[in-house]
């Protein structure tokens, strides 16, 4: 498989699977964003938000992921424009995964920013996230070391803020509370 084969104007999910897997690229839209690879830190806060999903899922029917690939307006013949990779997702309808990805709207969405990705998690995903329908959307801020929770309600997000020093109850996965100052190493 080539990287990405050739600049192009628009992109499809039928393009992504062309390309070698070692490409980190989301398609919003149509428009190819090229991700850069995941800080040290990056990595240590996915991997204990990952944790502390996974214990508490295991032997539930949801599930936890790491860097899914996520379409989330799929359509049959691979023609949708938008698929993104979260840094965490879980998903509750098994039905929604395939070999190569989550075809639909996961029902939590974690992102982590840094500085090359903060806008875009913060405004465009926040976005595309509302309009497929994720029920619930953490932006989680390594800086500040706050959690930003959106909880979808009626077709818009509410919004909750989390310091490094509380603990923060998953809307989607009822008894699930992830501890920060274990996330933010505190």
């Amino acid at each position: 498989m080539p990287a990405v084969a050739e600049e192009k104007s628009y992109y499809t999910y039928a393009d992504v699977l062309e390309w070698d897997e070692s490409v980190r690229a989301e398609i919003i839209d149509g428009e190819l964003y090229m991700m850069a690879p995941a800080s040290i830190g990056h990595q240590e806060i996915s991997g204990e938000l990952y944790g502390q999903l996974w214990s508490f899922l295991k032997g539930k029917p949801c599930k936890v992921f790491a860097a899914p690939g996520v379409r989330l307006f799929p359509r049959k013949d691979q023609s949708d424009n938008t698929m993104v990779i979260p840094d965490i997702a879980v998903v509750c309808d098994r039905s929604k995964l395939e070999k190569q990805s989550c075809n639909g709207a996961p029902d939590l969405v974690i992102e982590i920013l840094s500085p090359s990705n903060a806008r875009h998690d913060t405004f465009l995903k926040f976005h595309k996230y509302l309009e497929a329908g994720v029920r619930e959307y953490w932006i989680v801020d390594p800086e500040e070391k706050i959690v930003q929770v959106h909880i979808l309600d009626n077709g818009r997000y509410v919004t909750n803020m989390y310091n490094d020093k509380g603990q923060v109850p998953v809307s989607v996965l009822p008894g699930c509370v992830i501890d920060l100052p274990a996330v933010f190493g505190v």
